[in-house]
């Protein structure tokens, strides 16, 4: 086996697990090959790949993750089926007991959560999607450890004694200190006997004092396999280990019940377009050698598995891609090898592990934070101010902003809220509502002159909002300040729901109106594609968070 790994393949991987599992949300190329113990010249192209996939993003001598690269774990996420299958049975228990519920499968001796609805309050316990949970530790984790075998114990043992405080476990406290082996392995067997009878399990506290939580198996109804676990989590403000349980149980078993009926017909999820061997060839003509095409090439084989509900053959993977089958072939044997995925008979599936590869690190940004760093590179590159709001009710609410060191610029900050309607940001987020709800809103506005520019027929302004749904964006000139000029497009989410606008400020004096459209559009829609694309990856899976 180990002759047929794509070496940059399972390099690039490391790389990437690396910087996920980084304390710091930024590296240095120098810690990264500290890090691998790879040297300095295969890092070097490692990152210069990955910058060209969207996965990483450099910053002087620093590299980050993006959020493209969460299109890894929303392969498996996509793949697995029970996301999409089950992932509305866990919202309404949720919304049912007002508590926060989450979903997790196993992934080698702990419990992988894959789906959550958050109830977030004064005080709770801030999982994310793609966190990995020691097994002895969380409800779901003993409800899985009850179909263990020997060589699933084993893989515990190994792991405690390496690291017996859980410092490997990033979404949970460290231990205060580390129990006997002997009697950890005996109390996590206990309870995965207990759990396997009962038919469910009650975490008093384990993670965290004040927290409590009774998960159930979810069954394969084809060969009675535990393949996941729900989890209801509370507070012992809300409730006490003595009654949570009675309180929870009845409905979640009922939830469960309707989650094993609902994978019996679940449908296979459908994915988005997958880097064809014709693209890799073109980022390969441009950037010659620093380029790891093989990298990229077993890249593309993971993210196939988007639209592969029942895992992906060899010819499968091919296709997909647009590689030869030899191709696909050595990209799904290294992946096999390196843990992220399986195969059961010709087919090859995702394993949880996938997540690792940023998605917990990455799952809890909002809009605000993916914006933020597009909004700087399209500030420097056009010399201008740039912002990202929403609509709130009448106005509009700064998210995020990158402003000039001009002189003359106006005082916003996050938080800063401004009159929709005068306003180019405010246009588009007004020429996505219904039209019910748009003539409501112009009706009930009080139309003020701020300026001898400034829009106060209603007439006038409805005009306005419809040439900003038609053209897709819209231009103000000096109607919210005098001297200032605007140009606002909208962003979508994956579903293509408008969620934010996007602008760019100038001053009115520099050019004209044209003038500024031909300068300012096309580098406004270019950075909205790249954020949208950003939304896309990071809220496939989870609500869109502003921030």
């Amino acid at each position: 086996m180990p002759g047929e790994v794509v070496g940059p393949l399972e390099r690039g991987l490391a790389v990437l697990h690396a910087m996920a599992a980084n304390p710091s949300a930024r590296m240095r190329r120098s810690d990264l090959t500290a890090a691998t113990g790879l040297l300095r010249s295969p890092v070097d192209r490692i990152i210069a790949t990955l910058l060209r996939l969207g996965y990483v993003r450099a910053d002087g001598r620093d590299v980050s993750l993006t959020p493209r690269v969460m299109e890894l774990g929303n392969a498996y996420l996509a793949s697995c089926g029970l996301v999409d299958a089950l992932e509305p049975y866990v919202v309404d228990l949720a919304d049912e007991l007002d508590e926060s519920v989450s979903l997790a499968v196993p992934d080698r001796d702990g419990a992988r959560l894959i789906a959550q609805a958050v109830r977030r309050r004064a005080m709770y316990l801030a999982f994310h999607i793609g966190d990995l949970l020691p097994a002895e530790r969380s409800a779901a984790g003993v409800v899985l450890a009850g179909g263990w075998e020997e060589a699933e114990f084993r893989t515990w043992r190994a792991r405690r004694r390496a690291d017996p405080l859980d410092t490997g476990f990033r979404a949970v406290p460290p231990r205060d200190g580390a129990p006997a082996e002997d009697e950890s392995e005996r109390l996590l067997r206990s309870r995965a006997a207990a759990a396997r009878r009962a038919g469910w399990a009650l975490d008093e506290e384990w993670i965290e004092p004040g927290l409590l939580a009774v998960a159930a198996p979810v069954r394969d109804p084809a060969d009675g396999r535990v393949l996941a676990a729900v989890s209801v989590l509370t507070h012992t403000s809300r409730h006490s280990a003595a009654d949570f349980p009675g309180h929870v149980l009845p409905r979640l078993q009922a939830a469960v019940g309707r989650m094993e009926t609902a994978l019996r017909q679940a449908p296979r999820p459908a994915g988005r377009p997958t880097p064809t061997a014709r693209d890799l060839s073109e980022s390969k003509d441009e950037l010659g050698m620093e380029f790891l095409e093989s990298l990229a090439r077993g890249l593309a084989v993971l993210s196939a598995f988007r639209s592969a509900g029942g895992g992906l053959t060899i010819s499968a993977a091919a296709a997909a891609t647009g590689l030869s089958r030899a191709t696909a072939r050595r990209a799904l044997l290294t992946l096999r090898h390196l843990g992220y995925a399986d195969s059961r008979g010709p087919a090859y599936h995702l394993l949880p592990r996938v997540l690792d590869l940023g998605y917990a690190r990455l799952s809890s940004l909002t809009l605000t934070d993916i914006s933020q760093p597009h909004l700087a590179e399209l500030a420097a590159l056009l010399g201008e101010s740039a912002s990202v709001a929403v609509l709130d009710e009448d106005d509009i609410r700064y998210l995020a902003r990158a402003a000039t060191s001009r002189v003359l610029r106006m005082d916003i900050t996050s938080g800063t809220r401004l009159p929709a309607c005068p306003t180019s940001m405010g246009r588009v987020l007004l020429a996505a509502l219904p039209p019910a709800e748009l003539a409501a809103r112009i009706a009930r506005t009080e139309l003020r002159s701020l300026t001898p520019h400034t829009l106060t027929s209603r007439r006038a302004l409805t005009a306005a909002v419809d040439a900003a749904a038609r053209d897709g964006y819209a231009l103000v000139d000096q109607e919210l300040q005098e001297g200032l000029r605007s140009l606002a497009v909208p962003l979508h989410d994956r579903d293509g729901r408008v969620v934010a606008a996007l602008n760019v400020a100038v001053h009115a004096g520099r050019s004209t109106p044209q003038e500024t459209l031909e300068r300012v559009l096309p580098a406004l829609r270019d950075t909205a594609s790249r954020i949208e694309a950003d939304l896309a990856a990071a809220f496939a899976y989870a609500p869109l968070v502003t921030g």
